[in-house]
């Protein structure tokens, strides 16, 4: 029969069509997760603020009260902490009066109160505090877990005075007129939500749930970064994505047919929830119903008999096509439902309704199929997988009471997201458990969150700690620039005899030597009009050189050197050499310095007190080599102030943020007690990273930074580096996280033996923890490295820790900077003070934040002064090679 033909040919979705739906859904989600464009989308993607799926340790008693289309239902569950394997469950159904759902909203949420009331009766009027969870299937604003206000109601309620209201304090209000004040409303959720927790009790938990019942809805649990109308920025947060609406935009126009518009012109919301209205069991009916109309006016169907029956809205019943669909009870099922409407269906009649069906019902699965693949697909890529594998929750009457339905939703959603492996879970109590989950979760959450901050909370520094901080540093500054007081201040304060910073004229050839870690670089700097030209070499100082005796560590250097001048055919030559010397000595001249201790695991023996020039001339001697002209001895900090000077003229003040820490600036002469001369100004190597090592930041060191010290080759010394440097703050962080662990707050608190091995944690690995945007799953993947096993509540917390102790080291950095730059502008008698910082160092470069804190707490701390940070390129290796230039100049 062409009629018939042709109608099953209209409800037929070809494979390539809902790749394009698929497609069109994605776009769709996009849209909806957008801050741009949210206010245009169709699929709205709404934020729950529910931000984790049950982990099994829930434990404690607590409410529901859920709505249903014609009744609430109120519940009650007991978990232990047992994994949520036995949850103790009461609840109670109290049909709803049909006025109500067309009355006024205040009685509404009376009635929702007096039922709870009589339930708690019933179960023996418990007075302790219970936390209530609230399943509103309405589509909501939500803004926080317990804040959501009705956008819209639907499924034929409508109360007057809700929407546009927060109808969590609406039941809240009606809860304590009920003088209930013990039960406190946590979180509101709509069904869909409810279901996914709630196939989350068991084993693995769910992470999308699809509702397909008279309307349909689905969410999933997203990055929280992704979902740009919502605050939260780390971790998950499940997405109510209100796809019903999807195609109120004409998405969907190239697969509508006309008994689709016939369906929709006839609703209460015409234009409205398109997709809705080609999957809900509530509209498949009257679809069935259209393509019967049609077929029987085209004499298809019911040839020579009366079917006005059939052009009555309602005729056709969804659970009727269910029935009819059946494949051994479907004829006889066919022929009794439409005698029952005064019809007399022949055998053909018979088998091209159940045909009909069959169609209606094979589409409304395809179409949900391809909802899901999109989702699938989402989710795998913005986790960055190649595979995923998930579970899907479902609940639904098409899909509980319809096994075909459930095939193709199954099938077709493989088809078109190959990469992603769904497996879908039947929900067995609709949404009262989850919503008990729900509730269960934000509560363990809320807990564990307060211990966190309980453990964080002393390294999280107010105004007035950093305002401290600097004035602390203030002081030492002045007692270290004093004759008197040097000896007492942790701040040496040291002189460089820099006298100046480049003007521009310098020429020629220089050598450069920088020696500040566990790598040494030999350059030649060329100097000229058009630029600055260099070549360098990096040599290794093995750890047994490093730890070893003087001698050994100075005629590694000198062989290094030799080596260099060899390859770059410069052993004839003698050109005049900066030294970049990146430990704490005393300057006695441009050319002397006595080294005063060692840092960053060097500790090489007959080195402190001696003259780091004289050692490396002794080397040379022993080495029988004689081209060396050492014309400057600097630290990485004085040569990055003289690298960013050379670029900007305003640079005065040098900062290394890096595996160590240091900060130099220009002095006025008059201010330098330990030097002889009052004219101009010296570049004063501060040495700041000992700041604290007399006591007086002991208020702020913490129980981690001392687990910290302790085990350094140092102990004791060095104090303000190890709260701020690159060499430490991976060891703070994985002390806390032991505390964590131990706390039961972290990896479930099972052991984890790797995390107990000193520096296993690398500072590298907070540069990229913190990085913005980084998903989970990779947070995940860099502990998974370390044999941490993380879940994305884990991941969130390490995150949290990494920016924690990033921030404080940015913020302390800032304090310090701060004293400087309020010395320099005072010194110079100015209201406002605008000066360069040049800046070196791999926290500060590697770190994604670090810049940004130090630059925003430093504009707080010294709203006086602009301050512009300049990045170091090669300080060391060429800022060396300019202060050997700038004294040749002053010498000529």
């Amino acid at each position: 029969c062409p009629q018939i033909q042709r109608a099953l040919l209209a409800l037929t979705i070809p494979l390539e069509t809902l790749q394009a739906v698929k497609g069109h859904m994605m776009q769709a989600m996009r849209k909806g997760l957008s801050r741009q464009t949210h206010a245009q989308a169709n699929v709205r993607m709404l934020p729950t603020y529910i931000c984790s799926t049950p982990n099994g340790t829930e434990k404690g008693e607590f409410l529901v009260v859920e709505m249903c289309q014609n009744h609430v239902r109120t519940l009650w569950m007991a978990l232990t902490g047992d994994g949520n394997q036995s949850p103790q469950i009461m609840y109670k159904i109290f049909d709803m009066p049909e006025d109500i759902t067309q009355g006024k909203g205040e009685a509404l949420f009376d009635f929702i109160a007096q039922s709870l009331r009589q339930f708690l009766i019933g179960i023996g009027s418990p007075q302790h505090h219970l936390a209530l969870g609230f399943v509103f299937p309405f589509s909501c604003r939500q803004t926080q877990l317990d804040k959501a206000e009705l956008i819209s109601w639907s499924k034929g309620f409508s109360c007057s005075d809700v929407e546009g209201k927060d109808v969590v304090q609406l039941l809240q209000s009606a809860i304590n007129k009920q003088e209930l004040y013990h039960v406190e409303v946590v979180a509101l959720l709509n069904d869909t939500v409810g279901t996914m927790m709630t196939c989350s009790l068991g084993g693995k938990p769910c992470e999308i749930a699809l509702i397909v019942g008279k309307g349909t809805n689905s969410c999933f649990m997203a990055e929280a970064q992704l979902v740009q109308m919502a605050e939260e920025t780390s971790g998950q947060m499940c997405v109510n994505t209100e796809w019903g609406y999807f195609g109120d935009d004409g998405a969907l126009r190239d697969i509508l047919t006309p008994y689709d518009h016939s369906v929709d012109e006839e609703s209460s919301n015409p234009g409205k929830k398109r997709f809705e209205k080609l999957v809900g069991s509530l509209y498949l009916g009257e679809i069935v119903r259209h393509v019967l109309v049609t077929l029987a006016t085209e004499k298809a169907l019911f040839i020579g008999q009366n079917f006005a029956i059939l052009r009555n809205k309602g005729t056709i019943k969804t659970q009727q096509i269910l029935e009819i669909i059946d494949n051994e009870k479907g004829m006889a099922e066919a022929k009794q439902i439409l005698e029952a409407l005064g019809l007399q269906p022949s055998e053909q009649d018979c088998c091209r309704v159940q045909q009909v069906c069959r169609m209606v019902l094979s589409r409304a699965a395809a179409l949900c199929a391809a909802g899901l693949a999109a989702i699938l697909s989402y989710m795998c890529q913005s986790r960055e997988l190649e595979h995923l594998a998930i579970n899907v929750a479902v609940d639904g009457d098409l899909y509980q009471g319809q096994s075909r339905f459930r095939e193709i939703l199954q099938s077709v959603a493989g088809l078109l997201a190959p990469e992603c492996t769904a497996t879908l879970l039947p929900s067995v109590d609709g949404t009262g458990k989850g919503a008990a989950m729900v509730t269960a979760v934000a509560l363990r959450l809320k807990a564990q969150q307060q211990e966190v901050n309980k453990l964080l909370a002393p390294l999280r520094l107010s105004r007035a700690d950093l305002e401290r901080v600097q004035a602390l540093m203030r002081q030492e500054m002045e007692l270290g620039l004093s004759q008197e007081t040097n000896a007492i201040s942790s701040v040496r304060m040291l002189p460089t005899y820099v006298r100046g910073t480049p003007d521009g004229t310098e020429r020629g050839d220089f050598l450069a030597l920088d020696l500040g870690g566990t790598n040494f670089r030999v350059l030649v700097v060329r100097v000229e009009e058009n630029g600055i030209h260099m070549a360098s070499e990096i040599y290794v100082i093995p750890t047994t050189i490093m730890q070893g005796t003087g001698e050994e560590l100075f005629d590694h250097i000198i062989n290094c050197i030799m080596d260099f001048q060899l390859k770059q055919e410069l052993m004839d030559q003698v050109l005049p050499l900066g030294f970049t010397f990146s430990f704490p000595c005393q300057q006695l001249g441009l050319d002397k310095a006595v080294l005063l201790s060692w840092t960053k695991g060097f500790n090489a023996s007959g080195c402190v007190g001696q003259d780091i020039v004289q050692l490396l001339k002794e080397a040379a001697q022993r080495k029988q080599h004689s081209g060396l002209k050492v014309v400057a001895v600097v630290n990485d900090t004085v040569g990055t102030l003289m690298s960013c000077a050379h670029e900007d003229p305003k640079c005065e003040i040098g900062l290394i943020i890096g595996t160590g820490t240091n900060a130099c600036y220009m002095e006025e002469m008059q201010n330098v007690g330990t030097v002889e001369g009052e004219q101009g100004r010296m570049c004063i190597n501060m040495e700041w990273g000992a700041f604290g090592d007399n006591g007086c930041l002991d208020n702020f060191f913490t129980d981690f930074d001392q687990l910290v010290d302790e085990k350094t080759i140092n102990a004791g010394r060095q104090r303000f580096e190890k709260l701020i440097s690159g060499m430490y703050l991976g060891e703070i962080v994985r002390h806390i996280l032991l505390a964590l662990v131990e706390k039961q707050l972290l990896f479930h608190g099972k052991p984890c033996p790797k995390l107990h091995t000193k520096d296993i944690f690398q500072t590298k690995f907070l540069s990229t923890i913190e990085i913005d945007g980084l998903a989970l799953r990779q947070v995940q993947t860099i502990l998974q490295d370390l044999e941490l096993k993380a879940s994305f509540e884990d991941s969130v917390l390490v995150r949290e820790v990494c920016q924690t102790v990033s921030l404080r080291a940015a913020q302390l950095c800032a304090a310090g900077l701060a004293a400087v730059v309020e010395k320099m502008r005072e010194n110079r008698g100015l209201s406002h003070l605008a000066v360069t910082v040049g800046v070196d160092g791999t926290l500060y470069k590697m770190h994604p934040r670090f810049s940004q804190h130090i630059q925003q707490t430093l504009k707080d701390l010294a709203p006086n002064c602009t301050v512009t940070f300049l990045r170091s390129e090669d300080g060391s290796g060429k800022g060396a090679a300019l202060v050997a230039a700038v004294a040749c100049r002053g010498a000529e």
